[in-house]
């Protein structure tokens, strides 16, 4: 009896250890079931991506915004320089305009007044100058009577025609062409019949003339005539100019 029960049980030892050795050689596995993403998670999640996309898409606008923001005040930075610089051009036109307009006033009232005085003086002498740039001139062309006239002399004792008038004009910041022919093309063209003390008179054509002279009114004219006659003052009726030029 204890050999079939000491039997029996060495049996079922081994059986069980049998099926220890199967079990431990099999290898252990362990399924993980994912969450099914339920309706509700669905809506969420497509809204957190259009609330991203258009959060991004506001971004870029404020962006494209700032951007115009920043060009459209570079361009108005801009346009305040441009108008600024021509206001002040405007300004300047206009002062310098006023300024030309006062001289000329001034230089047609001085011209009144020394063709007004010239009329009692005598055929031989000018009519004593005002104050102002043409007096100036006719003054330092009065102070030339008698000097001598030699071709190609430029003061302070003898002269020729063009350089006796180029002096004259120099005393009043007046940079005239040295011969005649080129003096007579600057300024503005003046009819003879409308001639003005301080006018530069030419014989000859304009461009290719061979005399200048000053009229200094009263008919008359003060020149570097020629050898004999030096620097006089003289009559136009004797000798008509062929043009005349008016720069002051």
């Amino acid at each position: 009896m204890r050999a079939g029960v000491a039997g029996g049980i060495l049996s079922t030892v081994a059986v069980a250890g049998a099926s220890a050795s199967a079990n431990a050689a099999e290898p252990v596995t362990q399924t993980l079931e994912l969450p099914t993403l339920t309706a509700d998670l669905s809506v969420q999640v497509a809204q957190s991506a259009d609330v991203t996309q258009q959060a991004a898409a506001n971004y870029e606008l404020q962006a494209e915004r700032d951007a115009a923001a920043a060009q459209a005040a570079k361009e108005a930075k801009a346009d305040l320089a441009e108008a600024k610089k021509k206001a002040e051009a405007r300004k300047k036109a206009a002062e310098e305009a006023r300024q030309a307009a006062a001289e000329r006033a001034a230089r047609d009232a001085e011209r009144a007044t020394l063709s007004t005085t010239a009329e009692t003086a005598t055929s031989t002498t000018a009519s004593a100058p005002a104050s102002g740039s043409v007096a100036t001139v006719i003054s330092f062309l009065q102070a030339q009577v008698g000097d001598a006239y030699v071709m190609g002399a430029t003061g302070p004792n003898a002269w020729d025609c063009s350089s006796l008038v180029q002096a004259a004009f120099k005393q009043v910041g007046v940079d005239l062409p040295r011969v005649s022919q080129d003096q007579s093309t600057v300024g503005t063209d003046i009819p003879l019949s409308d001639i003005q003390v301080g006018d530069i008179l030419y014989w000859g054509g304009k461009g290719s003339a061979y005399h200048t002279g000053v009229y200094i009114g009263n008919g008359q004219y003060l020149d570097a005539a020629n050898p004999s006659k030096g620097v006089v003052i003289q009559d136009l009726s004797g000798y008509p100019a062929s043009g005349a030029v008016r720069v002051l």
